[in-house]
């Protein structure tokens, strides 16, 4: 069994000014004041644009993120129903092949960082429990169940991939709910860092999050 960090991948090569300029060109459409675009305009449109709501401007730009990390988390996400999704498939996958190591991957959890004795045994417990969800996964294969068969006895722990493509309000929806104080850990521990990284590549759209 291997346990790994969460982590995600941007996937789309992002161009935060390019972006600006599209969402201004496509959504100056409404007030046929295209003659107003400038080198500047871009900045100031999209401001009075979230400033006053008008956000269905910025769903023509989207983005595709590849995250890793345990499939209770994955649940939560896919609740966002204006997406696109593709995520790893236990019916499919097979862990006892050799481009998956021969084993299962889990995600370490957040929960239990400080090492008192109460979290040392917290941890102890979880991995434990893995081990045996692991052993009878390679069981069941062994007597000849099917992957989707064997999934069965596996883990929210599990480490499982998903790509997820929004559009730029979807986005917003998903980081104004996901790193909220009182968003799920595990949640947060991708959802905070992804929002620092949009608000780097990406001017504006996401500052007031």
């Amino acid at each position: 069994m291997k346990i790994i960090e969460p982590y995600f991948k941007i996937e789309d090569n992002i161009n935060g000014e390019n972006i600006l300029k599209n969402i201004e060109k496509l959504g100056r459409t409404s007030y046929k004041s295209e003659d107003k675009i400038s080198n500047e305009s871009a900045a100031i449109f999209i401001k009075k644009l979230i400033k006053n709501g008008h956000e269905s401007v910025l769903e023509h730009e989207k983005i595709t993120v590849r995250v890793i990390c345990d499939r209770g988390v994955t649940h939560e996400i896919v609740r966002h129903r204006i997406a696109s999704y593709t995520q790893e498939s236990t019916r499919y996958c097979n862990y006892s092949e050799d481009k998956f190591g021969n084993e299962i991957s889990v995600i370490k959890p957040c929960f239990w960082i400080n090492n008192n004795s109460n979290n040392t045994e917290k941890n102890k417990i979880w991995e434990e429990s893995l081990l045996h969800s692991e052993k009878a996964y390679f069981d069941l294969l062994k007597l000849g169940a099917t992957p989707e068969e064997a999934r069965s006895v596996l883990p929210n722990s599990l480490k499982t991939e998903i790509v997820i493509t929004m559009n730029l309000r979807e986005w917003r929806h998903f980081f104004r709910l996901r790193t909220a104080d009182d968003a799920h850990p595990q949640m947060r521990q991708i959802a905070c860092p992804l929002l620092r990284e949009f608000k780097k590549r990406i001017p504006l759209i996401f500052d007031d999050i």
